[in-house]
């Protein structure tokens, strides 16, 4: 496993990151947040769901990061006759050897990308469930260990839009944050229409990092340190949403762990071995917010999961500079260094 005594391999890493990030930025426009969000659910070993209206780019976001990594990818495009066996493979009787033969589906990839993923059936959505929270895809009994990595990249279209269904609470969950690309600048979409109006910038693509970079760079990512009093601010922030008045579901304790390794990733894509209550801050609402469920009257209000999110990070108190139990703010921990 990768160290951060290592300092000559942490910085071929971080250079290996940039390269994947630069390659994505260069296919979608003026969002570099959005690509950098991206690149964090990746190495810290989560899923990403990408949530807006239609033609912002969502499937371009999830190919052209599956195309900057040399690794395997699939393309899962999710419709209402979809069956769950063509996702995680069917067992079929072989005369010849008579005996059954495992024939994978199209979970079977280090990256996966699910196009419309809300226009499937519950059904057919919960054949992902056990490949993305235990990687691995049991069938007749037989269990299948997926690949390394591995990683959903999800796109669905809001739920009010005709002929999709709701992601059941439990799917949704799996996902570590949600992200919605959102209309491109009026500069950046011009910039769209010439990079983009002769030949699409995927053909060019070309992968900058293969997968074993990506295994090396998720486990520096573990060696990342947490001050308690860091861990203490997430667990607080998570349990605050569950205690709300104008919240019926708050997050889960996989939502804490999520927000945690999502924190790590990031603060190894800045360049430190130390997690800071920035990082938790930065990631809260795209890591919490898909996973709560606002009451009734809040609907009636008005009141979105990201507003009470960002309540909730405005009244929860931020760990001080220095506090009793080794917690750090805007400063890094005894031991720890930038790379």
């Amino acid at each position: 496993m990768t160290t951060y005594d290592d300092r000559a391999s942490l910085t071929d890493l971080t250079a290996t990151a940039e390269r994947v990030r630069g390659s994505v930025e260069g296919v979608i426009e003026g969002k570099p947040e959005v690509v950098r969000l991206s690149l964090t659910v990746l190495l810290a070993e989560g899923h990403l769901l990408i949530e807006d209206v239609p033609g912002v780019g969502k499937t371009m976001l999830a190919k052209a990061l599956a195309r900057s990594i040399d690794c395997s990818v699939r393309r899962i495009q999710f419709t209402p006759d979809l069956l769950p066996s063509d996702i995680t493979g069917v067992s079929i009787w072989d005369q010849q050897r008579r005996d059954f033969e495992f024939k994978p589906g199209a979970i079977f990839a280090q990256i996966v990308i699910g196009d419309e993923i809300n226009r499937a059936s519950p059904k057919t959505q919960s054949a992902l469930l056990e490949s993305m929270e235990e990687r691995q895809v049991t069938i007749d009994g037989q269990t299948y260990e997926l690949p390394s990595p591995f990683m959903v990249v999800a796109t669905q279209n809001p739920v009010e839009m005709e002929g999709t269904y709701p992601l059941p609470e439990a799917q949704r969950d799996r996902f570590m944050a949600r992200v919605s690309i959102g209309y491109p600048a009026p500069e950046a979409e011009l910039q769209m229409l010439d990079v983009h109006g002769g030949v699409s910038p995927l053909d060019d693509l070309q992968p900058v990092a293969h997968a074993h970079d990506i295994v090396k760079l998720i486990d520096a990512v573990r060696t990342v340190h947490v001050a308690e009093s860091v861990r203490r601010y997430a667990v607080d922030l998570v349990a605050a949403t569950r205690t709300h008045p104008e919240l019926r579901l708050g997050a889960s304790p996989r939502a804490t762990l999520h927000l945690l390794r999502a924190a790590k990733a990031s603060a190894a894509l800045s360049g430190r071995d130390f997690a800071l209550p920035d990082d938790i801050q930065a990631l809260a609402v795209a890591v919490l917010a898909h996973r709560l469920l606002p009451t009734a009257q809040a609907q009636l209000n008005r009141r979105t999961a990201e507003s009470v999110v960002l309540e909730i990070l405005q009244r929860t108190p931020v760990p001080g500079a220095q506090q009793p139990g080794g917690g750090f703010f805007g400063q890094q921990p005894p031991g720890a260094r930038r790379l």
